[in-house]
């Protein structure tokens, strides 16, 4: 298994939007990626701007097919214009 935290700032006043989409992303990825065990977007209790997304995935072959999805691609434009600056994404191995 994969896990993948991505760690995003939000511009102020784009919570809202930023929220809105991100919800109906995951909807979307909850009901088409079976490999997809967890994604979730969080908020900080302690820094308003600040969120992640929180993912897993079964194989790096969910994990790339993720990425390919219409869906996925259509949300990024919107996910972006309301961040304060770059993603940052960090992949993790899972340990058993």
């Amino acid at each position: 298994m994969i896990g993948v935290v991505v760690k995003l700032m939000v511009v102020d006043g784009k919570n809202e939007e930023f929220e809105q989409v991100g919800k109906d992303l995951m909807a979307k990825v909850k009901a088409n990626e079976p490999g997809c065990l967890t994604y979730q977007l969080y908020k900080s209790k302690s820094e308003a701007q600040s969120y992640i997304f929180m993912e897993q995935y079964a194989s790096e072959d969910a994990l790339k097919s993720h990425g390919q999805t219409e869906y996925f691609k259509a949300a990024g434009p919107k996910l972006g214009a309301c961040l304060a600056g770059k993603p940052e994404v960090e992949y993790f191995d899972i340990v058993e």
